[in-house]
C-alpha cells in the first residue's frame, strides 16, 4: 500500500526533482515506511510506501531487467503468485517477491492488455521509455484513487489531490461539482470540486504517448443470467467469498477486520475464522446513544468466533472534523467518516492491514433505497389527493430522535416519491432537491449548476440488464460505492497508514453476483437474501436476519450540541454574504428549524458546514487544520 504522484512534461524535459519531492511530501501518511523517485525522459515518478508484502526487497520505483520500464504503484494484486508463475514460464526473471514487479513483466508480455488480468486494488503509473509512453491505470471498482490535471505544458497525477495542488494546479471552485455534492453528499467521477482536476474512472487507463493523451476502458461488469438452483448459487457464492477472503490474507504484517455486527463485516470475520489458524483481531466502534450503538451485535459475533476483540465508544467532543479535513481533499458528507476514522485509528495500534465488509450492500441490495423503489410502485397507485394528505400530515410531525424511526423513514420516503420517477431509486439518495437548491443558492449561482445529474443517471442506460434491481445495483457500484464509500474508507484508513482490503469487491465475486437474479437478492422485503442463505452455514439467524441499521452517528443531535459552535462559525450570515455562494436567510431557516426540532436538516446542514470548512482549508488556504483531539473510551 502506497501513495504515488508524478509529472509528465509535454516538451520532453525531465521534471525538476525538488517539485516531485514537494508533491511526495504531502502524502507521507499513505506510506510512512519508505520513499522513492525516478527521473528520466519526460517524466518524474515518486512514491511513499507502506510495507505489507516483501518488506525487504519491495522498494519502489521498480524497473524491468534493462531499466527501460519503471513503475510506481499503490495497492495489492492478489493473484500475483499465479501471474508470476505464468510469466516465469514465459522467460521473465524476477528480482523481488513483490506484486509490483509482476505488473512490469505482465506489461512487457501483454502490453496494455495485461490490465484485465489483475485481480486486486491498484492505481499505478508505468513509464515505458522506449515508446515514450506513460500508462496510468486504476483498478476496476475504484478501491484505490488516482487524480490528474493537465495544462498546455504538463500532466500532473497523484493518489490525492493535495499532490497536484503542491505542484501548482489551480485552486478554483467547480460549481457543477458543488451542485452534485449538495445533492448527493459526494462528487461523482470524473469531477472534483477543483476545476480542471479529474478522477480517473475505475476500470480505465490513461495513456500519454509522444505528447498525445487517450483514455480507454479495460474492464466492465458483464450482465448475464446465473444458472442453477437457489442452493447451488448459495453454495458457489460461499466458496467464492471464502476464496476472496483467503486471498486477501496474504501479508507480511499483522492484520485484522472491522466488525460492525452487520451481515457484511460478520461475513468477512466468519470466513477469516474459517481459514485462519490464529484468532482474528476485530475492531468495533459504539456510541452512548443506545439507538445508534450496535456493539452488542459485534460482540456476539466476536464471541462466536473467539476473536481478539477491541471495542471503543466515540463521543461527539471527539469528532474533530477540523483535523480530519486535512485528509479529505474534497468533502464527503457521509456521517460515518468519524467512526471509520476512529476504528481505523484504534486498529492501527494493533495491525497494519484490515479487511472491510464494504461493497456488500451494492452487490446484494442492502440499502433501504431498493425497498423504497419497490414500494413506490404501490404508492403511486394511491389517488393523488391521498398522497398529498400523507405528505402534509408528515410535514407537521416532528422528526423522531431515533436513528431510523418510523416517522423518519416515512418522511424520507415521501420526499423521494415526490421526485421524478425516471431517477429510479437514486431519488432516495438525494439530500437536497432542485427546489431547495434554488432557495439556497445566491443570485447567479442557481443558473450555473448542472440539473440533469447525468454523471449518475447515465449508468441506467449503459448496459442491458435482465431485471431492474440488477440495473440499480450496477448504478450504485459505479457511483455511490466508488465516490462515497470507498473514498471514505481509503482516506480515513490511510490517514493512520492502515491498508484496507475489500473481499466483496473481488473480480470473480462481482462477476458471479452480477448474474444472480434480482429476486434472489431482494426477496419480498428481505434484503441480501442470497448472501444470507449462503452464510447460514456459519452465521446465526440473529445476525443474518436482524434489521439493518448502518454504520452512522447521531449527527442530528450533535449539530445541536458539540458541533454547534462550528456550525455557527462556518454558516454565519456575515460569512455567507461575503462569500456570495449561498442565501444566508435560507441557511438560517434550516438552522432554526433543526434546532427547534421542527425538522431534521442534519444532512443539509452538515454538507454545508463541511463544504465551508473544505473551502477554507483546501481552496483558499485561510484556515490551518487543527491538531487531532479525537476522544474515545
Amino acid at each position: 500500500m502506497c501513495g504515488i504522484c508524478g509529472v509528465y512534461n509535454f516538451d520532453g524535459g525531465t521534471p525538476p526533482q525538488e517539485l516531485l519531492r514537494t508533491m511526495n511530501a504531502t502524502i507521507v501518511h499513505r506510506g510512512p515506511d519508505d520513499e522513492g523517485y525516478h527521473f528520466g525522459g519526460s517524466v518524474g515518478l515518486a512514491m511513499r510506501r507502506l510495507s505489507i508484502i516483501d518488506l525487504s526487497t519491495g522498494h519502489q520505483p521498480i524497473a524491468n531487467e534493462d531499466e527501460s520500464i519503471w513503475i510506481v504503484y499503490n495497492g495489492e494484486i492478489y493473484n500475483f503468485p499465479e501471474l508470476r508463475a505464468d510469466l516465469e514460464k514465459r522467460g521473465h526473471h524476477f528480482r523481488t517477491r513483490s506484486d509490483t514487479e509482476t505488473v512490469i513483466h505482465a506489461y512487457e508480455e501483454w502490453g496494455i492488455d495485461c490490465l484485465p488480468k489483475f485481480n486486486g486494488m491498484f492505481a499505478f503509473a508505468l513509464w515505458d521509455s522506449p515508446n515514450n509512453r506513460l500508462l496510468l491505470a486504476r483498478d476496476p471498482t475504484g478501491i484505490k484513487p488516482l487524480y490528474y490535471y493537465r495544462d498546455a505544458n504538463r500532466l500532473l497525477f497523484g493518489s490525492e489531490i493535495k499532490t497536484l495542488l503542491a505542484a501548482g494546479a489551480p485552486r478554483q471552485l467547480n460549481t457543477e461539482a458543488l451542485d452534485y455534492f449538495l445533492t448527493f453528499e459526494y462528487v461523482p467521477a470524473p469531477l472534483t470540486l477543483f476545476r480542471g482536476i479529474q478522477k480517473l474512472l475505475p476500470g480505465h487507463a490513461l495513456i500519454i504517448e509522444n505528447g498525445n493523451i487517450r483514455g480507454t476502458k479495460y474492464w466492465e461488469v458483464h450482465p448475464h443470467e446465473q444458472k442453477g438452483s437457489e442452493e447451488e448459487i448459495a453454495d458457489e457464492l460461499f466458496r467464492l467469498m471464502r476464496d476472496a477472503v483467503k486471498m486477501r490474507l496474504v501479508s507480511d504484517v499483522p492484520f485484522g477486520a472491522f466488525l460492525s455486527g452487520g451481515i457484511d463485516s460478520s461475513t468477512v470475520v466468519a470466513l477469516m475464522a474459517e481459514v485462519m489458524e490464529q484468532p482474528v483481531k476485530t475492531f468495533s466502534i459504539g456510541f452512548d446513544d443506545r439507538t445508534y450503538n450496535e456493539l452488542a451485535y459485534a460482540r456476539s459475533v466476536a464471541e462466536r468466533f473467539a476473536t481478539d476483540h477491541h471495542e471503543y465508544i466515540l463521543h461527539p467532543d471527539g469528532c474533530d472534523i477540523e483535523y480530519l479535513i486535512r485528509y479529505m481533499d474534497e468533502p464527503v458528507a457521509d456521517f460515518s467518516i468519524f467512526p471509520t476514522y476512529l476504528v481505523s485509528k484504534v486498529a492501527r495500534q494493533h495491525v497494519t492491514m484490515i479487511l472491510s465488509g464494504d461493497g456488500g450492500d451494492e452487490l446484494f441490495a442492502g440499502y433501504d433505497t431498493y425497498i423504497a423503489n419497490k414500494i413506490a410502485g404501490y404508492y403511486r397507485r394511491l389517488p393523488g389527493v391521498v398522497r398529498e394528505n400523507v405528505s402534509e400530515m408528515l410535514a407537521r410531525v416532528p422528526p423522531s430522535a431515533k436513528k431510523k424511526g418510523l416517522v423518519n423513514r416515512a418522511k424520507r420516503f415521501v420526499e423521494g416519491a415526490s421526485l421524478p420517477q425516471q431517477m429510479n431509486h437514486v431519488r432516495w439518495m438525494i439530500f437536497m432537491s432542485e427546489a431547495e437548491k434554488q432557495q439556497l443558492y445566491a443570485q447567479g449561482l442557481a443558473d450555473q449548476h448542472h440539473r440533469e445529474h447525468l454523471l449518475i443517471t447515465q449508468y441506467f442506460d449503459m448496459l442491458e440488464w435482465p431485471d431492474s434491481l440488477n440495473q440499480q445495483l450496477y448504478v450504485d457500484l459505479k457511483t455511490y460505492l466508488v465516490d462515497d464509500i470507498l473514498v471514505k474508507v481509503d482516506r480515513m484508513s490511510m490517514a493512520v497508514s492502515l491498508e484496507a482490503r475489500v473481499p466483496f469487491l473481488d473480480h470473480d465475486v462481482i462477476q458471479f453476483v452480477a448474474g444472480i437474479p434480482g429476486e434472489l437478492k431482494l426477496r419480498n422485503m428481505t434484503t441480501k437474501y442470497i448472501l444470507k442463505k449462503a452464510m447460514e452455514r456459519v452465521l446465526p439467524a440473529s445476525i443474518l436476519y436482524r434489521k439493518k441499521e448502518g454504520f452512522s452517528i447521531p449527527m442530528k443531535h450533535w449539530l445541536n450540541g458539540a458541533l454547534r459552535p462550528l456550525v455557527d462559525d462556518l454558516l454565519s450570515e456575515s460569512r455567507l454574504r461575503s462569500q456570495g455562494l449561498f442565501n444566508p436567510a435560507y441557511v438560517q431557516r434550516l438552522i432554526n428549524e433543526h434546532r427547534q426540532g421542527r425538522a431534521n436538516h442534519s444532512h443539509r446542514l452538515w454538507a454545508l458546514t463541511l463544504f465551508q470548512l473544505w473551502h477554507d482549508v483546501h481552496l483558499t488556504g485561510s484556515r490551518v487544520p487543527a491538531q487531532e483531539t479525537v476522544a474515545i473510551l
